[in-house]
C-alpha cells in the first residue's frame, strides 16, 4: 500500500494508463527517481497538516485545561469524549473550542460559515431520514463551513509557525486559498517611500517572481489598488483591468484581489490572491475569510525587515524622541502625532505628542495647550472639508507622503470657527507623523496680489516727499518711464520736460491743482520715454498734509493707457465712418422711395369705368432700406376693355424699384395692341429677361370687359386672384406660367372668368399674406376668411385687408380691387 494510500490522499500525479505525468516509463531509473519525490512530497505535506492539526488540538486541550481547571489528561479526555458526543472529528471540535475563547476576526469568519449553513439547513429541512435528498444538502453545507473553520485555523497556525513570510504565502495557499479555487498568492510589504516589495509568493515561477520583487513608487499595478483602498479590490479578470501584476502572463484572465493587510489603522502590505479563470462576484463569507487572511499577514509584515544588500547600512527610523528634535529644527510650525487607538485596536485618533518652537495655531492658543491634546480634539475641523484628519490617516496607513497647497485649515475658539489658509505636508516617520503647515502671510499675499495688478493693470506707484525732496517709485513705473531701475527718479515739477510740448498745459493745470490748491487731480500727457517711444499715460495724485495742514507728501499712480487711446481713436472712426455709411444708406432709401411713389402713388385716382367700381392700395414697407419692387396698374384701355396688373420684382432697394418701373411702363405699352393677356406676359418676359439686366418677377394681369362682365388673365409664378360671390371666396383654378425673366421664351395660359353682378375681384402681393411661421397655403385660408365679409364700399372692402393683415415679413404690397355694379 503507498503512502499515499495510507493517508486517504488520491494519487492525483498518476494517470489512469499507468503513465506519471512527465511521460516517463514507471520502470525505468527516472521515473522511480519521480515517483519516489512525488510520494515523499505527500508525505511531507501529510506530516505538515499533521503537525498543524496537533498544535491546534494541543490549543484546545490548553483552553479546556484554564475552563474546568484540570490537568492535560483530563482535559485530553473531555475533548475526545466531547468530539464523540458532538459526532465531529477532535480537530473540528478544537478549532469550535478555540473560536468560541478567543472571539476574534477567525471567529466572526467561522460564524458567518455556520449562520449560512444554518441558513441552508433552514431553506432546506433534513425531510429525508435515510440520508439522501435534502438532508444530503443540509450535510453538505454544515461540511463546508466546519471545513472552513478548520483550514482558517490551521492556516493561522502555520502563519504563526512560520519564520518568515514566504513560509505564510504557502502556509495560506494550501491551507485555506486552494479549496477557493486560488493557484497562487503574493504577500506585498509596503515601503516609507509607497514602494512595494514582493516578501513572499506561492503559484508562481521562482523567475516571475524575481522579476516582480520590487515595485517602485506611484507605479500602477493591482496590489497598489489595493493599497489605496481600504476595501480592498475585487477584480474579475486582470486582463479587463490593463494593470501589470505578477504572473499576469500565467493568469491573464484569471480574477485578482487584492486586499490591504493592517493593523491598528496602519497598512504593512497587501495581500493579493490569484484565480486561473475569471472569478465570479463572491458572498460576504468568502469576502470576510479573505480579510481576515489578510490580517494574519499584517502581524507578519509588521515585523517584517526588508534585506540588506552588501555594504548596505541598516536604515533606522527615528523614533519619537529623535522625530522631536528634527521638528525643532524646521523653520515652519510642525506636529509630532502618534497613534491613538481605542479598546478594540483601531486607530481613533492621534495625539499631539510634540509642538516645534515655530508652531503658530490658527487660533491663536499657546503651545501648551496644544501639546498632549488628541487631534480631533484640538482641531475638531479637521475631519470637515478639509479632510486634514483623513490625510494624516491616509499617510500613516500607506506611508506615502501628503502636500497640499492652500489647504483652509480652521479651529474653533468658543464655539467661533477661526480660519487661515496654510501650506500643508504630511509625512510617516517610524510610527509617528510629521505634519508640517505654513500659514500665508496676510500681508505677503496682498502685496504680491497688488503687484500682480499692477503689471497687469500696467500701473506704476509713485511717492514724493516734498520736505526731503526723497522720490520712492516701484518698478512697473520705471518700466512705464524706461528707465532702468537704478536711476534717479523724476520729481513732479519736471514732468512737463517729459512730456510732449503739446499736453504742457494739462500738466501745468494738473500740478497747480495738486501743489497749490492741494487737491486731488488727473491729467492724461504724452510721454516721451527715451528710447524715443511715446506712450499715452494718465496720472493720478493726491496731496499729503500734516497736522499743521502743510503739504507733506504726494503720493499717485501713473497708468500706461496707450491701448485704450488707440482703441478710442480706431473706435472713432469706426463710428465716423458707420455714421457715414449709415447716412448713404438713408439717402439712397429715401431716393428709392420718392421714385416709386412718384411712378405708383400709395392711392390712386378712381378708375371712372360704367358698371364697375374701381380701387387700388399701397401700402409701403415699414422699413425705408426695405423698399421692394411691388407694382400695379388699373387703366381704360383704347379698346374700351380695362388693364388690371400687379407684379413683384425680386429684391429690394434701388434695382428693384427701377426694375419695377420698367416692366409696368412695358405693360402699358403692350397693352395698347390689343394682345391677350397671355401674349401680354410673354412680351414682358422677353423685357425681363433682355431688357432689365436679367431680374425675375412674379406678376398677374387680366383684361377685363365691361360689356361682356368676362374677365380674361393670365398669370407668371404669381399668387391666383380671389372672387368674392355672396357669402363665399375662392380663388380662381390655377393656370400655368412661371416667373418673368426666369428663360429667354416663355408661353402663358390664359383663362377666362364670367362676373356677375355684385362680384368682387382682388388682385394682391405676397406681402398681403406672407408669415415666416406658416406655409402660403394657409395664409391664403386666412385670407379668404377675411375677405367674406364684404362691406358697403370696395374702398372700406381693401381697407379692411389692409387692417387685418397679419403678414409679418414687413414688405411692401400692392392690392387692386374691381366691383360689378
Amino acid at each position: 500500500m503507498s503512502a499515499s494510500e495510507q493517508s486517504g490522499e488520491p494519487a492525483g500525479d498518476t494517470r489512469r494508463d499507468g503513465s506519471d505525468p512527465v511521460g516517463l516509463t514507471p520502470l525505468s531509473p527516472v521515473g522511480r527517481l519521480a515517483a519516489t519525490v512525488d510520494r515523499l512530497s505527500r508525505e511531507v505535506r501529510a506530516a505538515q497538516a499533521e503537525a498543524e492539526g496537533r498544535a491546534l488540538i494541543e490549543l484546545a486541550k490548553g483552553i479546556l485545561v484554564a475552563r474546568l481547571g484540570c490537568g492535560p489528561a483530563e482535559a485530553a479526555r473531555q475533548l475526545a469524549e466531547l468530539a464523540e458526543q458532538s459526532q465531529v472529528t477532535p480537530l473540528e471540535f478544537a478549532v469550535d473550542v478555540i473560536n468560541q475563547a478567543a472571539r476574534d476576526r477567525m471567529s466572526e469568519v467561522t460564524d458567518a460559515f455556520l449562520a449560512a449553513t444554518a441558513a441552508v439547513r433552514t431553506a432546506v429541512p433534513d425531510e429525508d431520514p435515510d440520508g439522501g435528498g435534502t438532508a444530503g444538502a443540509g450535510a453538505a453545507a454544515e461540511a463546508v463551513a466546519d471545513s472552513a473553520a478548520v483550514r482558517l485555523r490551521a492556516a493561522e497556525s502555520g502563519a504563526l509557525a512560520a519564520n518568515d513570510t514566504q513560509a505564510v504565502a504557502d502556509a495560506l495557499l494550501e491551507q485555506a486559498l486552494r479549496p477557493l479555487g486560488a493557484v497562487a498568492v503574493a504577500i506585498w510589504a509596503a515601503g516609507y517611500d509607497g514602494s512595494l516589495t514582493l516578501v513572499g509568493s506561492a503559484g508562481f515561477p521562482p523567475a516571475e517572481a524575481a522579476r516582480w520583487r520590487y515595485v517602485p513608487p506611484d507605479v500602477a499595478t493591482v496590489a497598489r489598488c489595493g493599497l489605496t483602498e481600504r476595501s480592498g479590490q475585487w477584480f474579475a479578470s486582470l486582463a479587463g483591468t490593463g494593470l501589470p501584476s505578477v504572473g499576469r502572463h500565467q493568469y491573464p484572465d484569471g480574477g485578482r484581489v487584492a486586499v490591504p493587510a493592517g493593523t491598528g489603522g496602519r497598512i504593512h502590505g497587501v495581500l493579493e490572491i490569484v484565480w486561473p479563470v475569471p472569478l465570479a462576484p463572491q458572498p460576504p463569507q468568502v469576502v470576510r475569510q479573505v480579510e481576515a487572511l489578510a490580517e494574519l499577514c499584517a502581524h507578519t509584515l509588521e515585523s517584517y525587515t526588508p534585506p540588506r544588500e552588501p555594504g548596505q547600512e541598516p536604515r533606522v527610523m527615528p523614533d519619537a524622541v529623535e522625530l522631536m528634535d528634527l521638528a525643532d529644527g524646521l523653520h515652519d510650525p510642525a506636529l509630532v502625532l502618534v497613534p491613538h487607538l481605542d479598546a478594540a485596536g483601531q486607530l481613533a485618533d492621534f495625539r499631539i505628542q510634540h509642538v516645534n518652537k515655530r508652531f503658530m495655531d490658527p487660533a491663536g492658543r499657546p503651545r501648551a495647550v496644544v501639546g498632549g491634546a488628541l487631534l480631533l480634539e484640538a482641531y475638531p475641523m479637521a475631519a470637515g472639508d478639509s479632510e486634514l484628519f483623513r490625510s494624516v490617516e491616509r499617510v500613516y496607513a500607506t506611508g506615502e507622503p501628503f502636500r497640499a497647497r492652500h489647504m483652509n485649515l480652521t479651529a474653533l475658539v468658543d464655539q467661533v470657527p477661526l480660519s487661515a489658509v496654510a501650506d500643508i505636508s504630511v509625512s510617516r516617520h517610524g510610527n509617528a507623523v510629521l505634519l508640517i503647515w505654513r500659514i500665508e502671510d496676510e500681508t505677503a499675499r496682498l502685496a504680491s496680489l497688488l503687484q500682480h495688478a499692477q503689471r497687469l493693470g500696467r500701473i506704476g506707484g509713485f511717492e514724493e516727499n516734498l520736505l526731503t525732496g526723497e522720490i520712492t517709485w516701484n518698478g512697473q513705473l520705471f518700466d512705464l518711464y524706461g528707465r532702468p531701475h537704478t536711476s534717479t527718479p523724476v520729481p513732479l515739477e519736471e514732468l512737463a520736460a517729459h512730456a510732449h510740448p503739446d499736453d504742457a498745459v494739462a500738466i501745468g493745470r494738473f500740478l497747480r491743482t495738486l501743489l497749490h490748491h492741494r487737491r486731488p487731480a488727473s491729467a492724461a500727457f504724452r510721454l516721451r520715454r527715451p528710447d524715443g517711444v511715446t506712450r499715452h499715460v494718465r496720472v493720478v495724485a493726491e496731496p499729503v498734509l500734516d497736522t499743521d495742514d502743510r503739504l507733506l507728501l504726494v503720493r499717485g499712480a501713473c497708468q500706461d493707457i496707450s491701448a485704450q487711446h488707440w482703441t478710442e481713436v480706431a473706435l472713432a472712426a469706426t463710428r465716423d465712418q458707420l455714421a457715414h455709411t449709415e447716412q448713404q444708406a438713408i439717402e439712397r432709401a429715401r431716393l428709392t422711395l420718392q421714385l416709386q411713389h412718384a411712378i405708383m402713388p400709395p392711392e390712386q385716382t378712381p378708375l371712372r369705368v360704367p358698371d364697375l367700381q374701381v380701387a387700388v392700395r399701397y401700402r409701403p414697407a415699414e422699413t425705408e432700406q426695405l423698399v421692394g419692387g411691388d407694382w400695379y396698374d388699373a387703366v381704360m384701355l383704347p379698346s374700351g376693355r380695362v388693364l388690371l396688373c400687379v407684379g413683384d420684382v425680386a429684391g429690394h432697394g434701388i434695382e428693384a424699384a427701377t426694375s419695377m418701373v420698367v416692366l409696368r411702363n412695358a405693360l402699358r405699352g403692350l397693352a395698347v395692341t390689343g394682345a391677350g393677356p397671355g401674349q401680354l406676359l410673354s412680351w414682358l418676359n422677353i423685357v425681363a429677361h433682355h431688357l432689365t439686366g436679367g431680374v425675375t418677377a412674379t406678376a398677374v394681369c387680366g383684361l377685363y370687359d365691361p360689356a361682356r362682365r368676362t374677365l380674361r388673365w393670365a398669370r407668371a409664378g404669381h399668387l391666383p386672384p380671389v372672387l368674392v360671390r355672396g357669402p363665399e371666396a375662392r380663388p380662381l383654378p390655377l393656370v400655368r406660367g412661371m416667373l418673368l425673366g426666369a428663360v429667354a421664351e416663355a408661353a402663358y395660359e390664359e383663362a377666362e372668368a364670367q362676373l356677375a353682378a355684385g362680384d368682387t375681384l382682388l388682385m394682391y402681393t405676397d406681402g398681403l399674406i406672407e408669415r415666416r411661421d406658416r406655409p402660403v397655403e394657409e395664409a391664403l385660408t386666412q385670407l379668404l376668411s377675411t375677405v367674406r365679409p364684404t362691406p358697403n364700399t370696395l374702398d372700406q372692402h381693401l381697407d379692411r385687408l389692409l387692417t387685418y393683415s397679419r403678414s409679418d415679413t414687413d414688405d411692401d404690397t400692392c392690392l387692386v380691387g374691381i366691383r360689378v355694379a
